[in-house]
């Protein structure tokens, strides 16, 4: 007998109809399912782009799973509006026994949901939340004192060592679609009714939706054994380009962890243990929601004075620093809203230690540009570039942005295609354009400061500079 005549799954960051947990919690417990995704407006009203990325994204994918819905008997109940009162008028409307959802782990998320579960608990509806966006959370990984794991290596052999086939099976959804309530619902509202337009999402031919998470994946198996020795050069098909479709839940990370445990190949541990990082910020975030406010994780260096220059920090925003990596990857960012992981370091390092800027003017700037946004991944990655966060890069280890471009970029190919102004460089000149001799500038059209940007900052100085900030801050602290 089931336990539910009639629940509710609400969709958020898991949108597809396999492997779903949440689903298969409700089809397996109750007579009658529903499904709702509410078009946020307590996120999407704070959004400054009306041509956001992410929002086209999620719009594809909440069609193609209505869409998917449909064909298996049901339908997507679609709103727009603020989420925790469309939830709550919508289980009353309904009259469910139950709502049911994949848990999230960002503050906000958090404390959205406890005022949605205190609310239907006074109307004695019953809120279940069940693990789904990880392989492990929140207090699944701890070590021997029983304390969340602030370093990476340890966190991911405590957790290859539970990691398991058998943990990562699939939930099997298909087997109850009879359960999905039979209703017909309207058209999802457009982009424009909710005050955004298109974006160049089309242009860049990005695969959309659980189908399109399924082609980029199918590519990526044959290309996971050369992971390891391909995944630092942006110029190369190295990374599985799938980051965007684990934010917003159109891949399965249970299909992805499986079949990478199953390869023994070094590309396939080293792309785990990526999967393995993108558990350990969540479990961080997790444990210290203050990290999302913007507080650094070690304390002696939260209040670093950083000069913070505005002109430094617009120029590195639009790509027109001077140092031709930098330039290129900002550019990729602002062209595609992806950047190249290797990049994300390298451009992170540089605003922090060679512009003196604070990391969060940069993690905020990633917030609203990158399409694959993630407040934990994000966060992370800048507090490890910035030397402010677990497991970080040592603050006296900086970058120089000059010989990251020889190592990772050496003929220079990623560079000429975002700084087209440098394609006449040869492979030796193209790192660093202003020592080309005047002749040679002359020769190939370039001149230093018009057509392409004198370099805002000289590496050498602002690193010594650098290092006497965080010095300071350590003998302080």
């Amino acid at each position: 007998m089931s336990q539910f005549t009639r629940s509710l799954v609400w969709f958020r960051r898991d949108l597809r109809d396999y492997d779903h947990a949440a689903l298969y919690q409700a089809l397996s417990q109750s007579e009658q399912v529903y499904c709702v995704f509410v078009f946020d407006r307590a996120i999407l009203d704070q959004l400054k782009q009306r041509a956001d990325r992410r929002v086209e994204f999620i719009w594809h994918a909440v069609q193609e799973l209505k869409q998917a819905l449909q064909q298996h008997g049901g339908d997507l109940i679609v709103r727009y509006g603020d989420a925790k009162e469309e939830i709550v008028n919508l289980a009353k409307q309904l009259q469910v026994q139950a709502i049911l959802s994949n848990r999230d782990y960002e503050p906000t998320a958090i404390s959205r949901d406890q005022w949605v579960a205190d609310a239907l608990g006074s109307l004695g509806i019953t809120f279940e939340q069940f693990k789904d966006q990880v392989m492990f959370e929140q207090d699944e990984i701890l070590s021997l004192q029983g304390k969340p794991y602030s370093v990476f290596t340890p966190y991911k052999n405590a957790v290859l060592k539970q990691l398991s086939d058998q943990q990562l099976l699939p939930y099997p959804v298909d087997d109850h679609w009879h359960k999905l309530a039979k209703i017909t619902e309207p058209e999802i509202p457009s982009l424009e009714s909710m005050g955004f337009t298109q974006s160049n999402l089309s242009e860049l031919k990005m695969p959309l939706g659980m189908s399109g998470a399924q082609t980029l994946w199918q590519d990526f198996q044959h290309r996971m054994g050369l992971y390891a020795e391909q995944r630092n050069f942006p110029a190369v098909k190295g990374p599985s380009y799938l980051s965007v479709h684990l934010r917003f839940g159109t891949i399965s990370v249970r299909q992805l962890a499986r079949f990478a445990l199953q390869q023994h190949n070094q590309g396939a541990q080293t792309w785990l243990n990526e999967l393995i990082w993108r558990d350990f910020y969540f479990q961080i975030l997790y444990h210290r929601p203050d990290l999302g406010s913007g507080k650094s994780f070690k304390a002696e260096f939260d209040r670093l004075p950083f000069p913070n220059r505005e002109d430094w920090f617009q120029a590195w925003c639009q790509g027109n620093t001077g140092f031709p990596i930098i330039d290129a990857a900002m550019r990729q960012l602002n062209q595609t809203g992806y950047m190249h992981n290797r990049l994300r370091m390298v451009v992170a390092s540089f605003l922090v230690k060679d512009l003196l800027i604070d990391w969060r003017w940069g993690e905020r700037y990633f917030a609203e540009n990158l399409i694959d946004f993630d407040l934990s991944a994000n966060n992370g990655g800048w507090q490890w570039a910035a030397s402010t966060g677990c497991d970080a890069q040592p603050w006296f280890r900086i970058f120089n942005p000059i010989s990251q471009s020889e190592k990772f970029d050496a003929d220079g190919k990623f560079i000429r295609k975002y700084v087209p102004e440098l394609a006449n460089c040869n492979h030796k000149e193209i790192h660093a354009p202003w020592l080309i001799p005047s002749l040679r500038r002359q020769e190939i059209n370039l001149v230093i400061g018009k057509n392409y940007p004198a370099p805002v900052v000289e590496h050498s100085e602002q690193r010594a500079l650098a290092l006497a900030l965080y010095k300071n801050a350590t003998s302080v602290a």
